[in-house]
C-alpha cells in the first residue's frame, strides 16, 4: 500500500513500455510515479502542481500517450490540459533535489519554471475570459477527464459541468499577439470625451500594448480571386442556409468550400458572420479566428474589420474591442456614424465605463 499523498487519489494510469511504472494523479495536486521493482513503498514526486498553479489547485485526471508513452496528459483546475514530457520532467525534479540545500525554504522558494519543452498547454480558446464569471457563480472550470486516441494524436477533454473538447494534437501552434496601430496623442488630450494620457493608462485603464495589429488597409492590396464554379454553387448554398437562419448548414457548407478555396476572405467572413450568429460556446471565439484570417487574406474586408470587434466585446475583450472599432473607424470613415458601429460604440462603453 503506497500512502505519500496527502489527499484523494483521482486516477491512476500506466504504460505498456514501463510495465513495473504507474502514476497518480491526486487533489493535493501533485503527480507520483511508483517503480514496482524498489522494495520500498516510496514513490517519488514527478509533477508538482502547486509550484506552479497555487497550493489550492488539484490534479484530476492523468493519461499516458498509447503510441509515446514518454507524454502524460494532466487535467487540473482551471480550463488548461498540460501535456509533460515524462523524461524531461524526471530529469527536472533530480535536477531540483541536486540543487536542493539544507535549510528552511518558503513556498516562494519552490516555485521554478518548467524547462522549455517540457510542458506543452491545450485550452478552447474562449474558456479563460469566463472564469470571473464561474468563481463569481462559486463554480469552477475542472477538467475531470483525459484521454488519448488510440494513434496518439487527439486529446479528448471533459471539462466537467462544461463541454467535451477534442483536441489536435499534430497541429500545434505557439501563442500569438496582434498589435493595433498606435495613434500618437499629446499628454492629456480629450478623444471621445475621456482625457487620454500618454502614459498608455486612459481614465484608469491600461491601454494594452498587447492588442491586436491590423494590416494597413492603404498599403495592402488583396485580390481575390474568382472561385471555381463547383465551390462558388457551395458558397451560394451556404448563403441561402443563412439567410434561412439554418447556422450549423452555413457553417458546414463554408468550411466545406474553405477546405477548397483557403485562400478566399469572403468564406472566412462569411463563416464569421454564421458562427456570431449561432452563438454556442466558443462561436464567437471561432468567429473572431475566421474574421482574423479574412483580414490577413484581404486588409480591406470591411464586414471581417467590425466584426472581429463585435467578437472581442462579445469575448468580454472590451478594452480591445474599443481600440479595434476605433482602428475600425480610422480605416473605414464612411462607416464611422452607422446604427451598427453606434451602437456597438455604445455597448462597449457601457460595458468600460459603468
Amino acid at each position: 500500500m503506497f500512502g505519500d499523498h496527502t489527499n484523494r487519489v483521482k486516477r491512476i494510469a500506466t504504460a505498456p513500455l514501463w510495465p513495473n511504472t504507474f502514476w497518480s494523479a491526486a487533489e493535493d495536486g501533485v503527480i507520483r510515479q511508483y517503480d514496482l521493482r524498489e522494495n520500498s513503498k516510496h514513490s517519488e514526486v514527478l509533477i508538482d502542481l502547486t509550484e506552479y498553479c497555487g497550493q489550492l489547485v488539484e490534479a484530476k485526471c492523468i493519461s499516458i500517450n498509447p503510441q509515446n508513452n514518454n507524454y502524460m496528459a494532466v487535467g487540473a483546475s482551471g480550463p488548461f490540459v498540460r501535456l509533460y514530457d515524462i523524461r524531461m520532467m524526471q530529469n527536472h525534479r533530480k535536477t531540483l533535489k541536486s540543487n536542493t540545500s539544507a535549510g528552511i525554504h518558503t513556498f516562494c522558494d519552490r516555485q521554478t519554471p518548467v524547462p522549455d519543452g517540457a510542458v506543452q498547454y491545450y485550452v478552447a480558446g474562449h474558456l479563460p475570459v469566463k472564469l470571473p464569471d464561474y468563481n463569481n457563480r462559486l463554480r469552477v472550470l475542472v477538467a475531470t477527464y483525459v484521454t488519448f486516441s488510440p494513434d496518439g494524436t487527439e486529446l479528448l477533454v471533459n471539462m466537467g459541468g462544461e463541454q467535451v473538447y477534442l483536441f489536435d494534437l499534430t497541429s500545434k501552434q505557439r501563442p500569438y499577439t496582434f498589435l493595433l496601430p498606435k495613434k500618437s496623442l499629446s499628454s492629456g488630450e480629450v478623444q471621445n470625451g475621456k482625457t487620454t494620457t500618454t502614459n498608455g493608462i486612459s481614465n484608469g485603464l491600461h491601454l494594452h500594448s498587447n492588442g491586436f495589429r491590423l494590416p494597413d488597409t492603404k498599403t495592402h492590396n488583396s485580390q481575390q480571386m474568382d472561385l471555381l464554379p463547383h465551390i462558388e454553387k457551395m458558397k451560394q448554398q451556404a448563403n441561402d442556409a443563412f439567410a434561412c437562419q439554418h447556422w450549423s448548414q452555413a457553417i458546414q457548407l463554408y468550411s466545406r468550400a474553405i477546405k477548397q478555396a483557403s485562400k478566399n476572405a469572403m468564406l472566412y467572413g462569411n463563416r464569421a458572420a454564421a458562427y456570431m450568429k449561432r452563438k454556442w460556446d466558443g462561436d464567437h471565439y471561432d468567429a473572431l479566428r475566421d474574421c482574423l484570417k479574412a483580414i490577413s487574406l484581404n486588409p480591406g474586408h470591411l464586414k471581417a474589420h467590425f466584426r472581429l470587434a463585435r467578437c472581442l466585446f462579445e469575448l468580454k475583450y472590451v478594452a480591445e474591442a474599443l481600440d479595434c472599432l476605433n482602428d475600425f473607424k480610422g480605416k473605414f470613415p464612411e462607416q464611422a456614424h452607422s446604427s451598427a458601429c453606434d451602437a456597438l460604440d455604445r455597448d462597449i462603453r457601457a460595458a468600460l465605463f459603468f
